[in-house]
């Protein structure tokens, strides 16, 4: 960031202040400073704009949530009106709060950029790369990256959080993380004001038990055993949003037309834990199969006729040119494009077609 850019910041900060400050009466008496907007109430201005829950903005801040109130309160007093309409723990902003969100984003941006700029004139002092990410990324393709990046960055250490992805994106805006590790479906188009780095793409399998061997399988109800049908019918389902849902239960319902739902998970691994006992089948992304050096025991991988989920790490624009940051998106990629998943076999005869829509 450039002079200017920083001089900017200061006058729109100063901008915003000195619109509170009331014209000093014309007399001797010396009338108490009137206190000032500070970067840190309007941090928190901004994360309650962005939040459903005054809850969900504390979590992200990291504050207790009383603690949150009482800031928002002496904004307001500050400013001398109300910047949210508060209606059943649903907050809005005013005229006022709209105002204010204009310049208080440009601020804490301009900030932003300062301090991560200023990381460059560290001094060889430690600097702490902060990620978030989903579970299968964070055990197979980051290690590897993290490695690869120490050769250049030695004294670089990391602060890591498995997260699912709504939860990566609130660290995002809250600015307690630099990167988030997520499948780019898994997250609304609109709302993400971050560049998206492509690192890796993950193919789906079905996933099943080593017992259920589908290979020539083309007409499940004459060619499997009852027993063999009814795990084939138990679907395990991950879910973390409403339109993923959606989708994987229209997929099992064209594919699997007679499937009921065994269970539904937050988590990919779990999910494939009870595939592994038995319990019935599960689509899931071949990244989250992978147990060490290869593939989990126990199970069988089968090919899909779905496009792969889109693994992406989401980094705030100035993280793409920034040290330490670029050379960690490069190894990510570097790891990404290297990535061979398991051994999978063939899709089954009875689903080598294409589903309606895509996962």
């Amino acid at each position: 960031m450039d002079e200017n850019e920083t001089d900017n910041s200061d006058k729109l900060l100063g901008e915003i202040n000195a619109l509170l400050r009331s014209p000093r009466p014309a007399t001797g008496k010396v009338k108490a400073k009137r206190p000032e907007i500070t970067l840190h109430q309007l941090r928190i201005f901004w994360a309650v704009a962005h939040s459903e829950t005054l809850t969900k903005a504390a979590k992200q801040l990291g504050l207790a949530q009383p603690s949150l109130s009482q800031q928002l309160s002496k904004l307001e007093s500050i400013v001398g009106t109300r910047l949210f309409d508060r209606r059943s723990n649903q907050m809005t902003l005013t005229d006022a709060g709209h105002y204010l969100m204009s310049r208080a984003e440009t601020v804490l941006r301009n900030m932003r950029e300062l301090e991560d700029g200023l990381t460059q004139f560290s001094g060889g002092q430690r600097v702490t790369v902060r990620l978030s990410g989903i579970n299968s990324v964070l055990r197979v393709i980051l290690p590897a990256a993290i490695t690869a990046m120490h050769a250049k960055f030695p004294d670089v250490d990391f602060d890591i959080q498995e997260n699912a992805p709504g939860d990566v994106l609130e660290l995002l805006y809250g600015r307690r993380v630099n990167i988030g590790l997520v499948a780019s479906s898994s997250v609304a188009q609109a709302s993400v004001g971050f560049l998206q780095v492509p690192i890796v793409d993950d193919p789906m399998v079905l996933v099943v038990p080593e017992s259920l061997d589908l290979s020539n399988v083309r007409v499940p109800a004459r060619d499997l055993r009852k027993g063999q049908r009814a795990v084939l019918n138990q679907s395990i389902q991950f879910i973390f949003g409403t339109q993923h849902a959606k989708r994987v239960e229209d997929w099992y319902d064209q594919m699997l037309p007679e499937h009921r739902v065994a269970a539904q998970c937050r988590s990919f691994e779990v999910a494939i834990g009870l595939v592994r006992a038995g319990l019935g089948v599960c689509l899931a992304p071949a990244i989250s199969t992978v147990a060490g050096a290869g593939a989990l025991d126990g199970v069988r991988l089968y090919k899909v006729q779905s496009p792969p989920r889109h693994i992406v790490a989401m980094v705030p624009s100035q993280y793409r040119r920034l040290e330490p940051y670029s050379t960690l998106l490069e190894t990510l990629q570097d790891v990404g494009a290297s990535f061979v998943a398991p051994t999978l076999e063939a899709t089954p005869p009875f689903l080598d077609r294409p589903a309606l829509n895509d996962l």
